[in-house]
Order: C-alpha cells, then sequence, then structure tokens
C-alpha cells in the first residue's frame, strides 16, 4: 500500500511540475502583438447593466478617456429601475460615442445577460467588439488600444486578464489568488495553442464570428457562460490571441462575504460541464493531481517525512516561481507570502463548490 501511495504521489508531483513549468513558460516568454499603434481598428465597448447605475458613473467615465481614436461605447439597459436609464440618456446627448439599448422584457427561451449581450452586438457599429462588465474598469487609457491591437487579419478572438482590487482580510487574498491562478491557466492554454475560456470582465472578438455562428443558440437557456462558453465553443490555435501587460488590465469590485463568493464559483463551475472534452481533460489531469498529491503527501508523511517535506518544498517553490514570472507579465505584482496556505484551501474550496454545484437544483446570477 505504501509503495502505491509512494507511486501515486510521486506522479502527481511530477504532472504539476509539468502543468506549472508549461504555464510559467508560456506566459514569460510571451510577447504583445505588434499591431498599428497609430491606425487600430475601430471598436465597440458592449457593456450589460441592470442597476448597475453608481458602477456607471464610475465606469464610463474612464471608458471615455481611453486614446484609442475610434471607438463606441453601447451599454445594454437591463429593465433597471435605479435612474440609469435617465442617466444614460443624458450622457448619450452629451457625447457621441456613448449609445444606449433598451431591454423592456427578456424571451422565456434566453438567459438575461445572453439576451443583453445579443442585442449589444447587433446594434455595435463596428467590426471589433470589445466586452467588460459595469462592476469593472480599465486599469489604464491604453486598454482600448492594447485589446484593438491583439486583432489582425486572422484574429476572431482577444482575451485579457482581469483581476480583483486588492482589500484587507483573507477572503480578499484567497479571490486574488484563485482569480490569478484562474488567469494563467486560461491564459498560457490560450499561448500554447490551447485556448478554452476567457472571462466576459475582459474579452473581445468580432461581431462576424459571433453572428455566422448564431450567438449564443447552443447555450442561451444556461445561465452563465456567455464568455467562457462562446470561447470554449468557438476558439482555436489559429483565431485567438491573448492581451498581457498592465495596459490590457482590467479590475473589478471584490465579492465582500462567502456567501456571495462562492455563489458565483458555483455558477461558474456549473458551466464546465459543457466544456470539450479535450478540455474537461486536460483541467481534470491538474485537479486530480493536486488532491493526489495532497492526499497521499498526507498518508505517507509519518513513514517518509524527509521526502515529502522537501517535494513540497519544491512544489511550493515552483508555485512561488509562477506567481512571480506570471505576475511581472500581467502587470501586477501578486507574490503573498501565504501563498502555501492559498494553495492548501484552495482544494478545500473546490470540492466544496464542486459538490454544492452537483447537488443545487438551480443555479442563481448573483
Amino acid at each position: 500500500m505504501m509503495a502505491l501511495f509512494m507511486i501515486l504521489f510521486l506522479s502527481a508531483l511530477g504532472v504539476q511540475m509539468l502543468f506549472m513549468c508549461a504555464y510559467t513558460i508560456a506566459i514569460g516568454r510571451y510577447k504583445p502583438a505588434k499591431g498599428d499603434d497609430q491606425n487600430p481598428a475601430p471598436v465597440s465597448v458592449v457593456i450589460c447593466a441592470f442597476n448597475e447605475i453608481e458602477n456607471l458613473k464610475s465606469l464610463i467615465p474612464k471608458l471615455l478617456n481611453q486614446s484609442h481614436p475610434d471607438y463606441e461605447i453601447i451599454i445594454v439597459n437591463d429593465q433597471s429601475t435605479d435612474g440609469t436609464y435617465e442617466y444614460l440618456m443624458k450622457l448619450k446627448e452629451e457625447n457621441d460615442k456613448v449609445r444606449m439599448v433598451q431591454i423592456n422584457e427578456i424571451p422565456d427561451h434566453f438567459s438575461r445577460k445572453k439576451y443583453g449581450i445579443t442585442l449589444g452586438v447587433k446594434a455595435a457599429k463596428n467590426e471589433v467588439l470589445v466586452f467588460t462588465d459595469a462592476d469593472c474598469y480599465p486599469n489604464s487609457e491604453e486598454w482600448l488600444q492594447s485589446m484593438a491591437m491583439a486583432h489582425d487579419e486572422n484574429t476572431q478572438m482577444a482575451i485579457g486578464a482581469s483581476l480583483y482590487e486588492k482589500r484587507k482580510g483573507f477572503l480578499n487574498h484567497f479571490i486574488r489568488y484563485e482569480t490569478y491562478w484562474t488567469a494563467i491557466q486560461y491564459l498560457a492554454c490560450a499561448l500554447l495553442r490551447m485556448p478554452y475560456m476567457g472571462v466576459g470582465r475582459n474579452m473581445s472578438y468580432t461581431k462576424s464570428l459571433f453572428l455566422s455562428n448564431n450567438g449564443f443558440k447552443k447555450h442561451q437557456q444556461i445561465v452563465g457562460g456567455d464568455d467562457d462558453l462562446f470561447i470554449n465553443e468557438h476558439a482555436n490555435s489559429g483565431n485567438t490571441q491573448v492581451a498581457i501587460g498592465n495596459a490590457s488590465l482590467t479590475y473589478s469590485y471584490p465579492k465582500i462575504s462567502f456567501k456571495t463568493f462562492f455563489r458565483q464559483k458555483m455558477r461558474h463551475l456549473s458551466v464546465g460541464k459543457f466544456y470539450k472534452f479535450k478540455h474537461k481533460i486536460i483541467l481534470g489531469l491538474y485537479t486530480l493531481t493536486y488532491l493526489v498529491f495532497w492526499i497521499t503527501g498526507v498518508g505517507l508523511i509519518f513513514a517518509y517525512p524527509e521526502l515529502i517535506g522537501i517535494s513540497i518544498v519544491v512544489r511550493m517553490g515552483m508555485i512561488y516561481l509562477m506567481y512571480y514570472i506570471v505576475s511581472k507579465k500581467i502587470g501586477e505584482r501578486y507574490v503573498p507570502l501565504i501563498l502555501p496556505l492559498l494553495d492548501i484551501v484552495y482544494g478545500f474550496y473546490y470540492i466544496a463548490t464542486a459538490v454544492i454545484t452537483v447537488f443545487s437544483k438551480r443555479i442563481r446570477w448573483s
């Protein structure tokens, strides 16, 4: 039994190290696209909003201050009752970059955000579409420029990183850790020519790609997945680029309670079962070996304390190195001293959210 545990432990460690090395090298070697920064493609920014007036008052001025020479901002107002309509009506009279699409009713067969995005895409004047959320904001005035420059004659999708603001408390540490790890995975896989997801807080695709594939038709009733499922379905090694760096970052306001955070992550996990099989295998292999590493490690630590201790230290050293290199590229230095604790807590979090998701009868939007 001990021999079997040792084989499993060392095999899991090897697979983990291979994953982390591949991710680190892929992102570490990244170089921004060399587009024409003097004449970037015109862009349409699409944002869905439901009772987001305070967030919009913060976001829109930042969007209007972008350096990109030719863009429009389309706000899809989803039946807001907080004065959003009046605010946007006044704003679009003052600035011709701002446009509003009003939703008065959601069709029964459509999830509300997918319906809003669909209307926003159809209203867009430009071929290159950039998406973010009302509770996000760009990190720089060059955000749209950097996303537009990721597009060339072959690019139909561009994936950027979206992080969370730094706040006090362990929950914020964990949210930022989990978000960073998720970003490492999807950015590195895209650079390794295996794109499988992106986040709706910072992504781009072409209007023709959306319309020619009937938008969200295959998963329009699913709550969530307006970002990752669309990319999972249509992204490939030839049509997808990434935008990494300080200029291309967006930030979001983090959840402030474990309940709302878990509800959000349950929704995200619930759509993972619709990913392509090869992507589920890749993601599942890392998670499986992570769990095997710690479970077998605990079983072996009293019999082989030095070997297990050295293995844990080596793995943690690789994690520190990965976060150090990746965070320099992404544009926000994030290598907290408590990385080992966050890595361990991540296992309990993943198991808990997965179990709750499986047994939950209904995944709600929050």
